[in-house]
């Protein structure tokens, strides 16, 4: 039915709207992975990502099982929106290789700056609540940071290439010892508000790079 009349104002902000269901199932996907990345799995509610997003509770149940699915598929999103931040930064053949993983280093410190620090990484942030998360997270996180781990190791092949490193480096464990590195970096960035432990490990780890 047509209605001319003047339709009422409600105070508040309005309800979202979605043009279907792809779009709220990745809104809420979406707001999973900055809740998630700032408070980790046992502190966020359901409940709050419903009201951020602003869709009922059943929207939630019909588009995932249980919050251990939508945890499944927050993970798996987070992993290749950050496998493409790596890939920008790494794959960039304009610089050399060891800068490329600087540029990584230094995006990354924005991101958190622009966030005050307040958001780290979304797997590292798991994998410390793993004694409190479903075992099944266990290999998908570990599966990431293999991944990652891939991705970094092609890069120093290629400043060994380049001769930037030495041929005696183990590129594979080098990428391994990176990751595990970072994200202890990350977790004081975090704590001190501050840039400056992400800074101060690339800076070693690119020195013994070359040593």
């Amino acid at each position: 039915m047509n209605d001319m009349t003047t339709p009422v104002r409600r105070r508040g902000r309005p309800p979202k709207r979605f043009d279907d269901q792809f779009d709220t199932r990745q809104a809420l996907v979406r707001c999973g992975m900055a809740v998630l990345t700032e408070k980790g799995f046992s502190a966020t509610g359901i409940d709050s990502v419903l009201r951020q997003v602003g869709v009922p509770k059943g929207s939630f149940y019909h588009y995932f099982d249980s919050k251990e699915a939508f945890g499944r598929e927050v993970i798996a999103a987070y992993a290749d929106y950050f496998a493409r931040k790596i890939d920008a930064a790494l794959d960039d053949t304009s610089r050399p290789p060891l800068a490329r993983l600087q540029a990584f280093v230094d995006d990354a410190a924005a991101g958190m700056a622009r966030f005050d620090f307040r958001r780290g990484c979304l797997i590292g942030n798991l994998g410390q609540e793993m004694a409190s998360l479903p075992e099944a997270y266990r290999a998908q996180l570990e599966a990431v940071f293999a991944d990652w781990e891939r991705r970094v190791a092609r890069c120093l092949a290629a400043a060994q290439a380049a001769g930037e490193i030495g041929a005696g480096v183990d590129c594979a464990r080098m990428a391994a010892f990176f990751w595990t590195g970072w994200e202890g970096a990350v977790l004081r960035a975090k704590l001190v508000r501050a840039a400056t432990p992400l800074h101060l490990f690339a800076d070693e780890f690119i020195k013994a790079l070359r040593a």
